[in-house]
C-alpha cells in the first residue's frame, strides 16, 4: 500500500538554467511558499515577442549592448491577446497575487492579476522576481548583480551566448507531471536517508548491544549446575486425636504454614548465606579464577555483596496450597551445589526444631511446676493433720459418740427400773427387799447417768472440747482432700502438656533429594539473547517516543 505524500514544502534542488530567469518569463504551476523547479527547458510564450524582441536580439557590432527603447502602448486587441496568452501559461494563484502586489507597489494601473502581469512586463519588471540574497553576489567572473537586487527588464546580455528562444516547448500538464515527479524522487530520496539514519540507530543502540550480549552469554559467561530440591514441613499425628477447629486442620499443611514460611524466609536470609559460608565457603567458591568477571565475587567482598550473589543463586519458593517448599542452588561446580543444597536443608530441619522447642518446653515447665506446688500443698496439709491428732484425742468424734451412746444406755435401764419399782409398789404386799434393791438401782443409774452427761458437757465445751477438736480435725480433713484433688489435677495436666508438647513437634521430610546435575541449566544462552534484545528495543522506543513528543512540544 503506498501513501500518497503529504507535505507543505519541498526543498528541491534548483537547475542552473533557472539561476537566471528569461526576459518575462513567468513560473507557472509552482509549489505555493516555495521556489518552483523546472527542468532546464525554455517555453515559448505567445506574446511576449513585442515586449522581448527589441530586448533579445544582440547588436553583435558594438562591444556593449545597447539600451532598450521605450517600450510601445499596445492596442486594446493586443492587450487582450497578451492576457489570454498569459491566461494559458498556468500561473498560480499565489504567482497572480504577487504580480498583483507589485504592480500597486510600482503605481502601474491593472485591472485584473492577468493584466498585472501583462503591465509589469511591458513596463520590464519580472512579476515573479524574488529577493534573494545569493542575488546580490555575481553569477559569473565580470558580471554584476542588479541595482536593489531585482532583475529589470530589458537588461542587458552578455556577448557570445545564445539569446534565441528554445525550441523546445511544453505543455502546462506536462510541466506539471515533470515537477510532481522531480518531488517524488525528492521525497524518496528522502525517505531512504531516513531509513538509512534509523538503520545506523537502531543497530548502534539496539543490534550491537544486543549482539555483545550474546557474545557474552555464548562465549564468557560461566555455565552454571543447579541442583533442585523439595521438602516438607509434618505436624506429628494426636495419639487420641484434638477436637474442635485444631483437628479439622491438624495432618493438613494450613496446620505447618507460619512454620513453612518461618523457613523460608531463614533460608533466604542473610543468617543463613553467613552459616553456609562459615561451613562450606560460599565466598570462596564464587570467588574461583574459573569464574567470569561479571558473576565473579571479590575476594575482600563485603557480606552485602555476597547477600546479593546469594539472593540470585539460591532461590526458595513455598507453595502454600501444596504446603511444598522448592529449593534451587546454583554454582560452577555441580558437586559444590548439591553440597550447599544438603547443607541448608539441615539448616532448616534445626530451625524448624527450634521453632515448637521453646513453646513445648515452656508448657512442661509450668506444668511441672504446678505438680511440683500441689504436691507440696498435700505435705502441709497432711502434716497439719497429723500434728491435729497427735495432740488431741484420735477420734473425738468417736468419743462423743460413745458418751452418747452410754447416756442412751444408762436411760433406757434406769426406764426399766423405774417401771419396775412401779411395778412392785403396786402390789399390797410388795417384797421390801427387792423394793430396796430396785430403788438402790436406781439411784446407781441416777448417778451414773449425771457423771455421763457431765462428761459429755464438758467434752463439748472450753477451748480444747471435743468439739472444737472435732472441727480442726474435719478441716485439716478437708484441707488434705483438697489438696490430693489439686495434685491429681497438675499431675493430668502435666500428662496433657506432655501430649500436647508431642504433638507439636514439627518434622522436615525432604521430597526430593538434592541430586548433582551433568549440564549446566546457566545462562539459558537463547532466551537471555532475546530478552536483551526485547530491552534494548523498549529503552530505544522509550527514549525516541519521549525525543519525538519533546521536539513537536519545542515546534510547536
Amino acid at each position: 500500500m503506498t501513501t500518497k505524500p503529504k507535505a507543505k514544502k519541498f526543498r528541491i534542488r534548483r537547475s542552473e538554467s533557472l539561476d537566471a530567469p528569461a526576459a518575462g518569463g513567468a513560473q507557472p504551476n509552482a509549489a505555493p511558499g516555495a521556489a518552483p523547479t523546472r527542468p532546464p527547458v525554455q517555453v515559448v510564450r505567445k506574446g511576449m515577442h513585442q515586449a522581448g524582441a527589441a530586448q533579445s536580439a544582440p547588436d553583435n557590432s558594438a562591444a556593449a549592448p545597447t539600451p532598450q527603447a521605450a517600450p510601445e502602448q499596445p492596442t486594446p486587441q493586443g492587450a487582450e491577446a497578451e492576457i489570454d496568452a498569459i491566461k494559458r501559461e498556468g500561473l498560480t494563484g499565489r504567482q497572480l497575487r504577487m504580480a498583483r502586489r507589485m504592480a500597486q507597489k510600482n503605481e502601474l494601473p491593472a485591472t485584473s492579476d492577468y493584466d498585472a502581469v501583462r503591465v509589469l512586463r511591458n513596463a520590464g519588471i519580472d512579476p515573479f522576481q524574488r529577493t534573494n540574497m545569493l542575488d546580490l553576489m555575481p553569477t559569473s567572473k565580470g558580471e554584476k548583480a542588479p541595482a536593489g537586487g531585482r532583475v529589470q527588464l530589458p537588461q542587458t546580455m552578455p556577448i557570445g551566448k545564445s539569446t534565441l528562444p528554445s525550441t523546445e516547448t511544453m505543455s502546462p500538464s506536462e510541466m506539471r507531471a515533470l515537477e510532481i515527479g522531480e518531488i517524488q524522487k525528492d521525497i524518496a530520496r528522502r525517505r531512504r536517508k531516513r531509513m538509512l539514519l534509523l538503520l545506523a540507530r537502531l543497530s548502534a543502540f539496539v543490534f550491537l548491544p544486543t549482539l555483545f550480549a550474546g557474545w557474552y552469554f555464548y562465549s564468557v559467561a560461566t555455565p552454571m549446575y543447579s541442583t533442585k530440591s523439595e521438602f516438607l514441613i509434618l505436624q506429628a499425628d494426636a495419639a487420641g486425636g484434638s477436637g474442635g477447629i485444631g483437628g479439622l486442620l491438624s495432618g493438613t499443611q494450613f496446620a505447618t504454614n507460619q512454620d513453612s514460611i518461618a523457613t523460608q524466609s531463614y533460608l533466604a536470609s542473610k543468617d543463613a548465606m553467613l552459616r553456609l559460608d562459615a561451613d562450606e565457603g560460599f565466598k570462596t567458591t564464587f570467588s574461583e579464577q574459573n569464574v567470569d568477571p561479571i558473576q565473579r565475587l571479590d575476594t575482600d567482598a563485603s557480606n552485602e555483596e555476597a547477600y546479593k550473589l546469594y539472593k540470585k543463586y539460591v532461590k526458595i519458593g513455598y507453595d502454600p496450597t501444596e504446603g511444598v517448599i522448592r529449593m534451587e542452588i546454583a554454582t560452577p561446580d555441580p558437586q559444590t551445589s548439591a553440597r550447599f543444597a544438603e547443607a541448608l536443608i539441615g539448616y532448616a530441619e534445626q530451625r524448624v526444631d527450634d521453632l515448637s522447642q521453646r513453646k513445648r518446653e515452656d508448657q512442661l515447665r509450668d506444668a511441672r511446676a504446678s505438680l511440683e506446688q500441689a504436691k507440696a500443698e498435700r505435705r502441709e496439709a497432711q502434716a497439719a493433720m497429723v500434728g491435729l491428732q497427735e495432740t488431741t484425742i484420735l477420734d473425738p468424734e468417736g468419743v462423743i459418740a460413745s458418751l452418747r451412746q452410754q447416756i442412751s444406755n444408762v436411760q433406757i435401764q434406769l426406764q426399766e427400773k423405774e417401771l419396775q419399782l412401779a411395778a412392785l409398789e403396786d402390789n399390797a404386799r410388795p417384797n421390801q427387799a427387792r423394793v430396796d434393791g430396785v430403788r438402790g438401782d436406781i439411784r446407781r443409774l441416777n448417778a451414773l447417768l449425771a457423771r455421763l452427761q457431765s462428761e459429755m458437757t464438758e467434752a463439748t465445751q472450753g477451748e480444747s472440747s471435743l468439739a472444737q477438736q472435732t472441727a480442726q480435725i474435719q478441716m485439716a480433713q478437708a484441707d488434705l482432700a483438697t489438696a490430693d484433688l489439686l495434685m491429681q489435677s497438675a499431675l493430668q495436666t502435666l500428662k496433657q502438656t506432655e501430649l500436647e508438647a508431642n504433638r507439636q513437634v514439627r518434622y522436615l521430610t525432604t521430597s526430593v533429594v538434592p541430586v548433582a546435575s551433568e549440564d549446566p541449566s546457566y545462562p539459558r544462552k537463547f532466551e537471555n539473547t532475546i530478552l536483551a534484545f526485547l530491552i534494548f528495543s523498549g529503552i530505544y522506543l522509550m527514549i525516541s517516543l519521549t525525543a519525538s513528543i519533546l521536539r513537536e512540544q519545542v515546534s510547536s
